[in-house]
């Protein structure tokens, strides 16, 4: 065998096996979310309509507003329902647990945000409602 072939060859299962990698990212990319889209990035306050207490985060990716509980987790997806000014989906992560998550989106600066589920062993279900504060 000559050199350039085994070369080819080997470069042919680096490919493969890179694909193979990646595919599994690609299984977990939530598809474009038309609510969502609406939505403005910035620093955003979650409070408790009911007077709970408030935080805040800084949103990149509006899709994290759907993962509350498991931020910063890799989930799988799945998406029940894409409507323009609202959106549900329900995740199941690895080792941390699973939710069911639903927003509705009333202007580019607020939503309301119903989610429930389980995070590391631990029930949660809870109404946000999410507001545009400032930049971040």
């Amino acid at each position: 065998m000559s050199q350039s072939r085994g070369r080819s060859r080997w470069g042919a299962l680096g490919l493969a096996g890179g694909i193979a990698v990646a595919a599994p990212v690609f299984a977990l990319a939530l598809p474009d979310l038309a609510a969502l889209s609406k939505l403005e990035r910035g620093r955003w306050q979650l409070s408790d309509p009911h007077g709970g207490r408030a935080r805040s985060i800084c949103l990149g990716d509006p899709a994290a507003l759907l993962q509350l509980e498991h931020g910063g987790a890799s989930c799988d997806r799945d998406v029940l329902a894409n409507e323009a000014g609202s959106a549900t989906v329900q995740y199941t992560c690895p080792g941390r647990g699973f939710g069911h998550s639903s927003i509705r989106v009333e202007t580019p600066r607020l939503a309301r945000i119903d989610t429930q589920g389980l995070a590391d062993g631990r029930p949660f279900a809870y109404r946000v409602e999410a507001r545009r504060v400032g930049a971040c």
